[in-house]
C-alpha cells in the first residue's frame, strides 16, 4: 500500500528549494513576531489597566474620606459614567475572598496597604468578561451626513468599550460598609487591521520579490555549470568555464574543468596510439602484399587477398573510431538537405522522402565531411542488415531530424544501446560479410555527440 506521504510533492530544483524555505522562514518569522508583539501589548495593557485601576481606586477613597458619609451614596451616583461605576452597599459586588488571578491577587494587597490609613480593611478585585453597572458610551454624532475621522474613531471606540470588558472592585471600610466600582479595561487594537493588512502584504511582496532576485543571482551560476556539463557531454573540445564566483561554485568549476582536461588527454593519447599502430601495421601489410603477388595459387591467393583487406579495413575503422571524438574539422553552416541528397545519390537502394522539403529550414553549423561519414554510416549499416533503406528530414522546433528506417528484422528495443557499444553487431557469428567491424554506430554517434546532435 502507497502511502500518501510518498504522494506528497516535493520541490525537486535547487532554487526551488531555497525559495521555499525563504518563504516559509518569512512566514514562521512573521506569525512569531505578531504573536510576540501581540502578547507584549496584551501584557502591557492589563499592566496599564492595573495601574488605573489603583488610581482610580485611590482618588474615589480619598474623595469619600472628605464627603460625610450620608453623601456617599449621591456622590456614587453623580460619578457613575461610561467608564467607571460606583455604588456603595452593604454587601460586595466581589463576594470571592481569593482572586482568581495572581496579579489580581497582589494588586488587593497592595491597595488594603496603601488605604489602610484611609480606613479601608479589605480589597476584592474580579475580571468580568462583560461590562455592568455602566451607562452606555454615547454613539450620536450631530450630523451623520458629515463625519470626520475624529468622530467617526470617537464612535467606533465607544461602541468597542460599550461591549468591552471590566475590572470589578469591592473596598470594605471599618464600619462594614462597601465601596463597589467598575472599570473599563480598554481594548487593545488589534496587530492586524484592514489598514494595516495592505502594508503587511507589501512588505511581504518585497521580500518575497528580494529572495526570488537573490536566489535567481545565487543559483545562476550553477545553470552554467549545468549547460557547460552538458556541452562537454557533446563536444569534449568546448571551452572550459570561467573560475570565477562563489568559492563552492569555484571548486565545483575547477573539478569539471580538471575532468574535461584529463578526458582530452586520454582521448588524445587513445587517438595517439591508434595511429601509431596503424603507422606500424602499413609496413609489413605492404610487404605481405608485394609478396602476396609471388603466390601462384590462384585460389590461396585470393583468400589471403580477403584476409588482407579485412586487416587493412580493421585498421581503417580503429582509425576512424579512435580520432571520431577530437576531430579537428572547423564547423561551419551547411544547407542538410542538400548534403542528404548528394549522399541519396550514391546509395542506388536508399530513397529520400522529399515531401515538405521546400518549407525546411535545414541549415545547421556542423562539421560537414565528419556529418558526411556519419549520415554515411547509418545508411550503411541499414543496407547491412535489409535491402532497402529510406531517409525523411524534419524540423522539430529548433532542431532538425533525420530519420533512417529500413527493412531489416529490427533490433529488440533492450538491446538498441547495445548496438553502440564499439565492436558489438547484431550478428553474433562475426562474419564479415552480413555487416561491418562493429564500430559503424559507435563512430555515427561519437559524430553526433561532437556536434551536439544524438543518435537513438
Amino acid at each position: 500500500m502507497r502511502s500518501k506521504w510518498n504522494e506528497v510533492s516535493f520541490p525537486r530544483s535547487l532554487p526551488s528549494w531555497l525559495l521555499t524555505i525563504l518563504i516559509s522562514g518569512l512566514l514562521i518569522t512573521q506569525i512569531a513576531t505578531l504573536w510576540i508583539v501581540s502578547q507584549d501589548r496584551k501584557d502591557a495593557n492589563n499592566a496599564l489597566e492595573l495601574f488605573r485601576l489603583s488610581e482610580r481606586a485611590t482618588a474615589l477613597v480619598k474623595l469619600l474620606s472628605t464627603t460625610p458619609v450620608s453623601d456617599w451614596n449621591s456622590l456614587a451616583t453623580r460619578l457613575t459614567n461610561s467608564g467607571q461605576g460606583i455604588t456603595i452597599t452593604t454587601q460586595p459586588d466581589v463576594p470571592t475572598v481569593l482572586a482568581s488571578e495572581d496579579d489580581l491577587a497582589e494588586l488587593e494587597d497592595v491597595l488594603v496597604a496603601r488605604l489602610a490609613r484611609y480606613g479601608v480593611i479589605d480589597a476584592r478585585i474580579r475580571r468580568d468578561k462583560v461590562a455592568h453597572g455602566f451607562r452606555a458610551a454615547s454613539t450620536q454624532t450631530t450630523d451623520n451626513s458629515d463625519i470626520g475621522d475624529v468622530e467617526k474613531q470617537i464612535n467606533d471606540l465607544a461602541a468597542t468599550t460599550n461591549l468591552s470588558a471590566s475590572l470589578t472592585t469591592s473596598l470594605q471600610f471599618g464600619d462594614g460598609r462597601w465601596m463597589n466600582f467598575a472599570t473599563r479595561i480598554t481594548p487593545a487594537d488589534p496587530i492586524i487591521t484592514i489598514e494595516t493588512i495592505p502594508l503587511f502584504a507589501l512588505v511581504a511582496l518585497s521580500v518575497v520579490l528580494v529572495a526570488i532576485w537573490a536566489t535567481r543571482r545565487l543559483t545562476a551560476p550553477y545553470r552554467v555549470l549545468e549547460r557547460a556539463v552538458h556541452r562537454i557531454g557533446g563536444d569534449l573540445k568546448s571551452a572550459p568555464l570561467p573560475e570565477d564566483g562563489s568559492r563552492e561554485y569555484k571548486a565545483a568549476a575547477q573539478a569539471v574543468n580538471t575532468m574535461q582536461s584529463k578526458l582530452l588527454d586520454y582521448v588524445a593519447e587513445r587517438e595517439q596510439l591508434a595511429a601509431a599502430l596503424a603507422h606500424d601495421l602499413r609496413t609489413p601489410l605492404t610487404r605481405i602484399r608485394l609478396r602476396l603477388a609471388l603466390v601462384e595459387d590462384e585460389v590461396l591467393a585470393k583468400s589471403l587477398a580477403k584476409d588482407l583487406n579485412d586487416i587493412e579495413a580493421i585498421s581503417r575503422s580503429v582509425i576512424d573510431f579512435a580520432t571520431s571524438e577530437l576531430a579537428n574539422e572547423k564547423r561551419e553552416k551547411i544547407d542538410l538537405w542538400s548534403l542528404l541528397l548528394s549522399i541519396a545519390d550514391n546509395y542506388p537502394q536508399a530513397t529520400l522522402d522529399e515531401r515538405n522539403s521546400d518549407r525546411l529550414d535545414a541549415v545547421a553549423y556542423c562539421q560537414p565531411v565528419s556529418i558526411q561519414r556519419c549520415i554515411t554510416n547509418l545508411i550503411d549499416n541499414a543496407l547491412a542488415y535489409g535491402s532497402k533503406a529510406k531517409l525523411s528530414l524534419r524540423q522539430d522546433s529548433n532542431e532538425l531530424v533525420l530519420l533512417v528506417k529500413d527493412n531489416g528484422p529490427g533490433i529488440p528495443e533492450n538491446q538498441i544501446e547495445e548496438m553502440f557499444k564499439p565492436f558489438n553487431r547484431a550478428d553474433k557469428s562475426r562474419n564479415r560479410d552480413s555487416g561491418g567491424f562493429g564500430l559503424g554506430l559507435t563512430i555515427a554517434r561519437n559524430v553526433a555527440h561532437a556536434n551536439a546532435g544524438e543518435i537513438f
